[in-house]
C-alpha cells in the first residue's frame, strides 16, 4: 500500500467573524457617567460629563452613539440602585452595544466585587470596557489587576467617606441638629428661613388621625376614613398602609420634638439600615412648631399600648374572646359583669325565624352557671337607649357648670400634678454629683456611701415629680376633650352614639337586668345608677 504525506488543509469560515462585522459597520459605543451628590456643583459636572461623551462619540466617524447612561446623585457601591447601569448592562447581554467608555473605575464602580463581575461578564460577552482616567481596556489580558486595584481604592475611598458622613450625623445630632425628609413626612414643608413649617393641608390630615384614634377608631377603620375621605398619603398616593398611619402616631415630630439616630447604616456597600440601640441617641425638644398638642399626643401613645396590652386570651371551648380591642362597639370595651367582673359581649340571637340583639357576660357564654351564677341578658336597644340618657343627663349637669370646675374635677380623677417643681431637686442632684466625684479618691467610704445614697433619694424625688405632672397635663388634655364633647351635645337630640360614650364614660357594670351603674370620666368613682327599661 502506498503511503501518502500528511497534509492540513484550512477551511474557511461560511460566516464573517464577529470583529469582522464590526469592522464592516461603526461600533456601537455607549458611555456611563455618574456623580454622586445633588449639589449644584456636582451637577455641573454630571451635564458636563454627558455632554463630553456625547461629542466625543458623534465626532468619531468609526462609532455610533449607543446611548449615554447616567445616574445622578446615586451612590456607586451598589449597582443594583443605578438603574441607567442596570439598563445599559441589559442592552450589553442583548448584544445592542458593542464598546462601553467611562471616566475611570470609580464611576463604575466602588464596590470591588460589582466592578469585577460585570467587567467579566462584559469581557465574556466580547464588550471592552475603556477606563479614560486609568488608560485601561478590559480586552487587555494584564487590565484586570489594575482594575481590581482601582477598585479597591475606590471602594476604599467610599468608606472613608462613610465613615466621615457617620461621623457628621453624630455630631449634628449631638448638638441637636434636626433635619427634616419633606419629601415623604406629612405635614410639614421647608420655610423660607430653611427651617420646618407647618403646612395647613396636610397638618389637618394629622390632626383627622389623632383624632378619630382618640375616638375609638383602630387603625384599619382610620385607613378605610382616609381613603374614603380622599386624602393623600405621605407619599402622595391615594392608598394608605397601617403601618405609616401608625408610623405617624407615634412619630414625636408632631408634638414639636425630635428624637436623633434613631437608625444607622451598617455600612455602605449593603446599605443595610439597622434600628439603633447600640449607638448614642439624642431627644430634642421643642425644635420646631408642633401639630399636635403634647397632652394629646402623650394620650395617644397611652391609648396604644393599652389597646396593644389587650391580646386575645381565648378561653376553653368556645370561640368568644375576651381582651382583644375592639373599634366596632364601644360597649365591648366598657361593659362588664357585676357579678363576676367579666366583660360583656355582643350576641346575636335567632328564634323562630327572629334575630335578637343581646349582651352577655363572657363567662356565662363560656361556662354556664358554672363561675357565674347571676349575670343578667341584656336587649342591646333599651341598654343603648339607657346609656344614651345617662349621657344626656351628665352633659345638662356639666353644661350649665364653669369649665374650670369640669378641669378641677377631672384632673382629681386622673391624678393631680405636683405645682412644685423640680428646679431644687436638680440643683441638689448636680451639688451632690459633683460631691462624690470630689469624694471618689478619699479614703472616707462611709462618706461616699452617703453621698449616694441621698443621690438616689432626690434622684427618686425628681422621677416622681416628674410623673405626677405628666400625668397631670394627661388629666388636663382630657378634660379639654370632654369640655369639647359636652359643648357639642347641647340642644343635640338624645341618640346613642359609640364615639361620644368612649369619649365620656370610662365604664359600665350591669348590677342587674333592669339596672346598671355608669361611671363617668369627671365624676370619680361614685358611678350613677341607671335604669334599663
Amino acid at each position: 500500500m502506498e503511503n501518502r504525506a500528511k497534509t492540513v488543509r484550512e477551511i474557511q469560515p461560511t460566516r464573517p467573524s464577529a470583529n469582522a462585522e464590526r469592522s464592516a459597520r461603526p461600533l456601537r459605543v455607549a458611555a456611563y457617567c455618574r456623580v454622586s451628590t445633588d449639589s449644584d456643583e456636582q451637577e455641573m459636572s454630571f451635564d458636563a460629563q454627558c455632554k463630553y461623551y456625547t461629542d466625543r462619540i458623534m465626532t468619531n466617524p468609526k462609532w455610533t452613539l449607543a446611548g449615554i447612561f447616567a445616574d445622578e446623585g446615586i451612590s456607586g457601591t451598589n449597582a443594583g440602585r443605578r438603574k441607567e447601569f442596570m439598563k445599559m448592562i441589559r442592552l450589553c447581554r442583548q448584544k445592542k452595544i458593542d464598546l462601553v467608555i467611562t471616566k475611570s473605575v470609580s464611576r463604575f464602580a466602588r464596590n470591588t466585587v460589582d466592578c469585577l463581575m460585570f467587567v467579566r461578564e462584559l469581557k465574556a460577552l466580547g464588550i471592552p470596557v475603556i477606563f479614560e482616567k486609568e488608560g485601561l481596556n478590559t480586552m487587555d489580558s494584564a487590565s484586570e489587576i489594575y482594575i481590581s486595584m482601582h477598585g479597591v481604592f475606590a471602594q476604599s475611598e467610599s468608606e472613608s467617606l462613610s465613615g466621615n458622613v457617620r461621623m457628621g450625623k453624630a455630631f449634628a445630632a449631638k448638638n441637636g441638629k434636626v433635619t427634616f425628609s419633606y419629601k415623604n413626612f406629612l405635614g410639614y414643608r421647608r420655610g423660607e428661613d430653611g427651617k420646618p413649617e407647618i403646612d395647613p393641608e396636610q397638618a389637618e390630615i394629622v390632626r383627622f388621625i389623632y383624632d378619630r384614634f382618640l375616638a375609638g377608631d383602630s387603625l384599619l377603620e382610620l385607613k378605610r376614613h382616609l381613603e374614603a375621605n380622599g386624602f393623600p398619603s405621605p407619599s402622595g398616593k391615594a392608598l394608605w398602609s397601617v403601618a405609616t398611619i401608625r408610623s405617624i402616631l407615634t412619630n414625636e415630630k408632631y408634638k414639636g420634638d425630635a428624637l436623633l439616630q434613631k437608625t444607622y447604616v451598617v455600612d455602605c456597600i449593603s446599605h443595610r439600615v439597622k434600628k439603633n440601640d447600640d449607638r448614642p441617641q439624642y431627644y430634642v425638644e421643642n425644635s420646631h412648631p408642633a401639630i399636635i398638642p403634647r397632652e394629646k399626643f402623650d394620650r395617644v401613645q397611652v391609648e396604644l399600648a393599652r389597646r396593644a396590652s389587650k391580646r386575645k386570651t381565648k378561653e376553653v371551648g368556645t370561640r368568644t374572646e375576651s381582651g382583644k380591642y375592639s373599634s366596632k362597639y364601644a360597649l365591648s370595651e366598657l361593659l362588664f359583669c357585676g357579678c363576676c367582673g367579666k366583660p360583656y359581649r355582643r350576641c346575636t340571637w335567632s328564634r323562630n325565624g327572629q334575630k335578637r340583639i343581646v349582651w352577655r357576660c363572657v363567662s356565662r357564654l363560656d361556662y354556664g352557671t358554672k363561675y357565674c351564677k347571676n349575670s343578667p341578658t341584656i336587649d342591646e336597644a333599651p341598654l343603648q337607649n339607657a346609656i344614651a340618657q345617662a349621657i344626656a343627663e351628665f352633659v345638662e349637669e356639666h353644661g350649665v357648670s364653669p369649665a374650670e370646675n369640669l378641669q378641677s374635677h377631672v384632673s382629681m380623677y386622673y391624678g393631680q400634678g405636683d405645682e412644685n417643681s423640680t428646679a431644687a431637686e436638680e440643683l441638689r442632684r448636680q451639688e451632690l454629683a459633683q460631691a462624690i466625684m470630689d469624694a471618689a479618691g478619699n479614703e472616707d467610704s462611709e462618706t461616699l456611701d452617703a453621698l449616694i445614697s441621698e443621690l438616689n433619694r432626690v434622684k427618686a424625688t425628681i422621677a416622681e415629680k416628674q410623673a405626677r405632672q405628666a400625668q397631670a397635663e394627661q388629666a388636663s388634655g382630657k378634660a379639654d376633650e370632654i369640655i369639647e364633647v359636652i359643648e357639642s351635645l347641647k340642644g343635640m337630640p338624645v341618640v346613642y352614639d359609640d364615639q361620644i360614650t368612649r369619649q365620656l364614660v370610662a365604664s359600665i357594670q350591669v348590677i342587674d337586668k333592669d339596672e346598671i351603674d355608669i361611671i363617668f370620666y369627671n365624676a370619680g368613682n361614685e358611678p350613677a345608677r341607671i335604669v334599663v327599661q
